[in-house]
Parts: C-alpha cells; structure tokens; sequence
C-alpha cells in the first residue's frame, strides 16, 4: 500500500465517522437518544464502502508535483479525502430520509387541534 492509499483511506474514514458521530453526540447530549443504535453503523458502512470506491476512481493518481510527498501535499489530500467522506456520508444519510418517507406525526395535524365545545 502506498502512502497516498493510507492518507485518502484515513481521510475518507476520518470524514465517514465524524459525519455519524458528531450528530449523534448532539443528540445525546439533548436527551433524544441514549445508545449508539445500529443505524448509524449501517449508514456509516456503506458510506465508506462506496465513498472508498468512488475516492479511487475520482481520484485515481496522487500527483504532488514538484514537491513530491511533502507535508503540504499529504496534508491537501487528507483534507479533501475528509470532505469526500464527511459529504458522501451526508448524502447516504438524507437519501435514507427519503426512502424512509416522512414521518407521521403523534397527533392531528398542525392546525387541526379539536377545541372544546
């Protein structure tokens, strides 16, 4: 494995893994959830599945230039590698959302609270 591999593999992970964790740390410190449920898990999976798949197609050659691996050019790559992942994750997560259809609400619908008589 090449440095270049190591350094989009990790920035891809990286961006996968705060994409899930952060909202869920928002929502426990909220009170909404307690556990870790698998769901992020699953979505967190495929995102770095295909986002790995789809970081080595778009991003077939590392190619740093005149300045070969330096430090910046690592650093460029893992960046963008981060973005990828952290994006890609986004758009696994809201095409879920659509899939799942909207969510029915506990009650009547706004604006259609019986009152009393």
């Amino acid at each position: 494995m090449s440095t270049a591999f190591l350094v989009k593999f990790s920035g891809l992970l990286f961006g996968v893994l705060a994409r899930t964790v952060l909202p869920w740390l928002r929502k426990v410190r909220d009170g909404r959830v307690r556990g870790f449920s698998r769901r992020y898990l699953y979505s967190a999976l495929a995102s770095l599945a295909v986002g790995l798949i789809l970081a080595l197609v778009i991003f077939p050659q590392f190619e740093a230039g005149a300045g070969g691996g330096s430090f910046e050019a690592f650093f460029k790559l893992f960046t963008l590698a981060f973005a990828f992942g952290f994006g890609w994750n986004a758009l696994v997560n809201e095409g879920g959302a659509w899939a799942a259809g909207p969510d029915r609400p506990e009650g009547p619908p706004a604006g259609r609270e019986k009152r009393a008589a």
